[in-house]
């Protein structure tokens, strides 16, 4: 069987926050002129990349392992091993492979694969969409001929300023008068109905979803309220058992969805009045993008803080509201949403103030740089070729 030599090979994942913006760059490569063959991906058992990368058209290698956690534990020792495996696998799908370059998108699952391209000499470039580097990404960023980095002060060396990649479906969202009537008749809400979404990431997330299910049950019965709560799959049983349990379903004036995980999260963003979520960086991107009013609850302990700082800078330009996650509470969420949707000029002001914030064309940024880097015979030059141009400094 002949494997098919890949010209870029795309590493790491794990959540869909590290995935999504992966498949925006191979969707990139392909509309610059790459074939999809030739875009071949390596991930982890354990991440989301083995449902969504092929569920984009792109080919997949699965390698074992798990991340490091951040104490001393027995556990690291596993950890340690399975990159071991990972590493020696990783160079075996190199050398068959053949690629012309590895893109590390972040994620523990990119550490074995980053490695075997610096043994086999073969160009990395790390894009790293948060507004802090993980510890992954700064090991490989050492090593990188080129990091594209979607805010201007993440410190991470060779940096160019891409913003983060976005996928298409988010690119071509419409949120006119019109769009979003198409958007709430895709997903089967009613037109006049007043939709909050309460997303917590494709893991989910546990104060989110309590919160969600306690905010549905304060907000006024006669408004028609929809809240569509995404609440990961992981939590599904449990989620619906709770709101079964508190009477959500059939409640008279209020409309309550909950789903595991929502492949259709652009016509949500596009539907939606307010969106309650996580401040991951995928999720900040789309939501500038699209220009979709937030109140964001950034992950306690996330490395870094990193979604606090990701949830600032979309606060800053005025799109977002920003709640510590201990006081995410029913109550407190309640009271942000509805002082947001009885200010409808709020409202505008927060999707212009996000839209203006946006980079649409963050993921050809970034596919532009892979190219560069690519095409060049680096013979072990450790900056970005002449012709990389940094993106704006202000981060837009």
């Amino acid at each position: 069987m002949t494997t098919t030599r890949a010209e870029v090979i795309v590493t790491g994942g794990g959540t869909a926050g590290h995935v999504l913006p992966a498949i925006a760059l191979a969707r990139a490569l392909v509309a610059a002129g790459h074939v999809p063959s030739t875009i071949h991906f390596v991930g982890t058992r354990r991440g989301m990349e083995g449902r969504l990368v092929p569920d984009a058209g792109f080919s997949l290698t699965l390698l074992p392992g798990r991340g490091v956690v951040r104490r001393p534990s027995l556990r690291n020792v596993t950890a340690l091993a399975g990159i071991g495996v990972a590493f020696v696998l990783s160079l075996a799908t190199l050398a068959r492979r053949r690629p012309r370059v590895v893109v590390a998108v972040g994620g523990f699952g990119a550490v074995a694969c980053s490695l075997a391209a610096v043994v086999l000499r073969v160009p990395v470039v790390v894009v790293n969409v948060d507004s802090v580097p993980g510890a992954a990404n700064r090991m490989i960023g050492r090593f990188a001929r080129a990091c594209a980095v979607a805010f201007p002060a993440t410190e991470l060396p060779r940096a160019v300023v891409t913003g983060a990649p976005v996928r298409p479906e988010m690119l071509a969202v419409d949120r006119s008068r019109e769009g979003r009537a198409r958007a709430r008749r895709a997903l089967s809400v009613a037109g006049d109905g007043t939709l909050v979404g309460v997303v917590g990431g494709s893991l989910g997330a546990r104060r989110l979803n309590d919160a969600a299910l306690d905010l549905a049950q304060r907000l006024p019965a006669h408004e028609g309220f929809v809240v569509y709560h995404v609440c990961g799959t992981r939590a599904l049983e449990e989620v619906t058992s709770a709101a079964g349990a508190a009477g959500l379903f059939g409640r008279a004036g209020l409309d309550y969805r909950v789903v595991g995980y929502e492949d259709h999260l652009a016509e949500l963003l596009a539907a939606a009045d307010v969106v309650v979520c996580r401040a991951g960086a995928s999720t900040v991107a789309e939501l500038s993008v699209i220009g979709t009013p937030s109140v964001l609850v950034p992950l306690p302990g996330a490395p870094a803080d990193h979604q606090r700082r990701n949830a600032e800078w979309l606060r800053a330009v005025g799109a977002a509201v920003l709640l510590a996650d201990d006081e995410a509470t029913g109550a407190r969420l309640c009271t942000e949403v509805l002082a947001l949707l009885g200010d409808p000029g709020r409202l505008e002001a927060m999707g212009a103030a996000a839209r203006s914030a946006g980079r649409p064309d963050a993921a050809a940024a970034v596919a532009a740089l892979v190219d560069e880097v690519a095409a060049r015979r680096w013979a072990g030059a450790r900056e970005p070729a002449v012709g990389i141009r940094p993106g704006r400094q202000d981060g837009r």
